[in-house]
């Protein structure tokens, strides 16, 4: 496997994408954890359920490189107490587009695995970490997704007729080849160093409304020759509030942020990527007991490049998630949420996400 940075230089390497196999312990052992206690979830008391946004983001191949923020929640770490997340997504990606000037092509899966924590420093303050891995390659969901498509009728856009569980991302321009990554690899990505600040808390018996401000600066730590990271520093700040009422019939939760994502120029399509972007996220739950809840959520961005009229490039992204959480023995957290995308070819066809997190 290679592992040299580009520019706008050709990457290739020979190789048959991503092999599950070799990453199936961790894997295993994460989905085993997450198994075991969802079996116990029935049995955790508590009280009402605090209805809180996905903790994921899109997972597209050349989006997920950036800054965006993987933490939209209007809550701040309390003092001397710690949170902790493992968060992974497992995506599928397949998009084929041209006009008369570009071509594009991005077929491959990507697994992400991150580990996150905040620390309360005083009090309505708190700073934090993310440390992704990632892995990308060919995967294996080429056939659950085509099926799935079937099932529902929705477009197939060329998947069905595709070679399945290969990994191509490839962009031309002009005639010169900006990008060809064929090769899997897996990694640290890009580690981001967090921190959030209250503005409004209320919170009584009846009701918890939040308004928070939170910021991050993501390093280039990651390998961009596999789009582990996107060689590039960004520095992110939003706006995030979230209300939640309880009543007889449970919680009833509305939650929403928004921010700009400042971005230097990395290795990936150096000369044609944004300097900024916006993006936003808005969610509505409902938590009938104290330990479940459901959820749907919509997350969207700008466009990361310019120079190109190709959706997957020019495009405003629109992701829908939808799921939910268990409140699990011991005061973890358990979310579980599957995302579409709603403005196609944007972001991937699907996303699996499993967060398991825990304050102490």
């Amino acid at each position: 496997m290679s592992s040299r940075p580009y520019r706008n230089a050709t990457v290739t390497s020979t190789g048959m994408g991503w092999s599950l196999v070799e990453h199936l312990p961790a894997i295993n052992s994460f989905l085993l954890l997450m198994l075991s206690l969802f079996c116990y979830a029935g049995v955790a008391a508590a009280a009402d359920m605090e209805i809180i946004p996905f903790s994921t983001f899109n997972q597209g191949p050349l989006v997920m490189i950036y800054g965006l923020p993987h933490d939209t929640g209007a809550d701040i770490t309390p003092t001397g107490k710690f949170h902790t997340a493992l968060n992974q997504e497992l995506s599928s990606n397949y998009t084929v587009n041209s006009n008369q000037r570009e071509q594009i092509t991005l077929d491959g899966e990507t697994y992400r695995l991150a580990f996150a924590a905040r620390y309360g420093i005083t009090p309505g303050w708190e700073i934090g970490v993310e440390i992704p891995y990632i892995f990308q390659g060919g995967g294996f969901l080429d056939g659950f997704v085509v099926d799935w498509h079937n099932t529902f009728g929705l477009p197939q856009g060329g998947r069905d007729s595709a070679p399945k569980n290969l990994m191509n991302y490839s962009y031309r321009k002009d005639g010169v080849q900006k990008l060809q990554v064929d090769h899997s690899g897996s990694g640290i990505g890009d580690i981001s160093l967090t921190g959030g600040a209250r503005l409004y808390d209320a919170h009584d018996k009846d009701s918890h409304d939040s308004l928070v401000l939170k910021g991050a600066i993501k390093l280039p730590t990651g390998d961009s020759s596999y789009l582990g990271g996107s060689g590039g520093t960004d520095a992110m700040l939003q706006l995030c509030g979230s209300s939640t009422n309880y009543s007889e019939w449970g919680s009833l939760g509305v939650y929403g942020s928004a921010g700009a994502l400042v971005m230097s120029k990395g290795d990936v399509l150096r000369d044609q990527h944004k300097t900024l972007a916006g993006f936003g996220t808005f969610g509505l739950g409902w938590g009938p007991a104290s330990w479940i809840s459901f959820k749907v959520q919509l997350n969207a961005n700008t466009p990361m490049y310019n120079g190109s009229s190709l959706d997957e490039l020019a495009k405003n992204s629109l992701l829908l998630i939808f799921g939910g959480d268990l409140r699990l023995p011991g005061e973890y957290l358990l979310d579980i949420g599957v995302a579409e995308d709603v403005a196609v070819a944007t972001a991937p066809d699907v996303s699996f996400h499993l967060g398991l997190s825990k304050r102490f």
